[in-house]
């Protein structure tokens, strides 16, 4: 008689643990459903507004929804979110897809000879994709994409004065910051 009520007991906390973890599957298969239904959306051209709480793969799709329409400024805090993550595939990706939106629209300007708005642009896309590399040295496609970004605008050393003015020779720029687009081979 003891031995039924335990085998009963058990039975019945096997199945009531069953029941709690179907549930918690249940729930989970809902929200993941809801949250692939709104990436879809947002990769068929749909403008969603999405929270700092939604998992980091809708954030994702927020920005990139955002960066292919150069909307830059609205994407920037989703790549703060990102970059400071835990989920590192994801911060490369987010940096990559970031820098290539601002090099995108950079040469947009330098193709109407827009210069000075283009430099902070290739700039920033350089430090973008010096951070992708960082997280992820091996991503060829960001050392592909940084060296036409160097390319483009160089790096030059600035020459550093303590305290002394400078002579009237070194305030003439030697090199311009945009020495053109890059066609071919160096």
């Amino acid at each position: 008689m003891r031995l039924r009520r335990l085998a009963l007991f058990a039975t019945g906390t096997v199945l009531f643990a069953s029941l709690a973890a179907a549930s918690w599957l249940g729930a989970r298969l809902i929200v993941v459903e809801r949250d692939n239904g709104l990436i879809a959306s947002l990769n068929a051209g749909h403008d969603l507004a999405i929270s700092a709480e939604d998992p980091p793969e809708l954030v994702f799709a927020r920005l990139h929804f955002l960066a292919t329409r150069d909307r830059l400024d609205e994407a920037q805090p989703l790549l703060n979110q990102l970059a400071g993550g835990a989920d590192r595939r994801l911060a490369v990706a987010a940096l990559y897809d970031m820098a290539n939106a601002r090099l995108r629209v950079a040469f947009n300007h330098l193709e109407s000879n827009r210069i000075d708005p283009a430099i902070p642009l290739v700039r920033l896309a350089k430090d973008n994709y010096r951070r992708a590399l960082t997280l992820d040295p091996g991503f060829w496609d960001a050392k592909y994409n940084l060296d036409i970004a160097m390319r483009l605008v160089r790096d030059f050393p600035q020459i550093e004065l303590e305290g002394e003015e400078l002579p009237p020779e070194a305030v003439k720029k030697l090199w311009t910051d945009l020495p053109g687009l890059p066609r071919g081979l160096p």
